[in-house]
């Protein structure tokens, strides 16, 4: 038994050196402190350049999920902003409907205030002539402007219907207004340059310019005719007082009156 053991030892004696002797070389190679140092400064590099890695993937994501906490505000805001929208298309389409449904109206009544405005217009021309005759030329051509404009196709009824209003309400004005200006008359077949006054529609009267001769409209023969001397202070007055060059005071008109 000793020799089998004897013969058995040599041969792992060998082995036993062999890994002994291995072990301690890399434990050797490895526990020298420069290569500790060496290795903790590697491990310490990997370390922070990990760590940077890790903090810029942090940074990026807390980018990233602001940016979204923006971008889901900015998708609310558009989200109310099409609700506001939405209510107001659907607004402005019941509006469109609602004008649309009117425009036949607007028509039908066109139709009515064009002959009507005609009716006026005649109407006025008939007044204008049977009227008392002061400043006629003036109110002559204010009707023919009107005709004008309600023969020019591109003015709105609504217009042409204002400006009939207009000439109406300058007519109307007329019976309330003391008003004189210089103009042509026929007297007794000749004509006469004279200063007019029209006290509204009570009374026209007329005097020469060199103060020598008075008279006044006569609506029942429709002729002018001359007054005697008696007026010819009270018409001048009357004309100062109307061109704002006398104080407002009573003073006589010559009125006809039937017996």
């Amino acid at each position: 038994m000793n020799n089998c053991s004897t013969k058995r030892l040599p041969g792992l004696k060998p082995i036993a050196v062999v890994g002994v002797a291995s072990v301690l070389a890399v434990g050797v190679g490895a526990t020298t402190l420069p290569d500790i140092f060496a290795v903790a400064e590697r491990i310490n590099a990997q370390a922070k350049d990990s760590q940077a890695k890790v903090d810029a993937l942090t940074e990026e994501t807390r980018e990233l999920y602001d940016e979204y906490k923006t971008t889901l505000k900015e998708i609310e805001g558009l989200r109310v902003y099409n609700r506001q929208l939405d209510r107001q298309i659907a607004g402005q389409e019941q509006e469109m409907a609602e004008i649309a449904g009117n425009m036949d109206k607007i028509t039908d009544v066109q139709r009515q205030v064009t002959p009507l405005m005609e009716r006026m217009l005649v109407g006025i021309e008939q007044f204008i002539e049977n009227d008392l005759p002061f400043r006629p030329d003036e109110r002559r051509e204010r009707v023919e402007r009107l005709r004008e404009i309600l023969d020019r196709p591109d003015v709105a009824v609504s217009e042409q219907f204002s400006q009939v209003l207009n000439v109406f309400q300058i007519e109307n004005d007329y019976g309330r207004a003391m008003d004189a200006y210089s103009g042509k008359i026929v007297v007794e077949g000749s004509e006469r340059v004279a200063d007019i006054l029209h006290v509204g529609r009570i009374a026209v009267v007329y005097q020469t310019s060199d103060g020598q001769e008075t008279g006044y409209w006569n609506e029942e023969a429709r002729q002018w005719e001359i007054l005697d001397d008696a007026y010819q202070a009270a018409v001048r007055k009357g004309i100062r007082m109307a061109r704002g060059q006398a104080s407002a005071d009573l003073w006589p008109v010559p009125i006809r009156v039937e017996d």
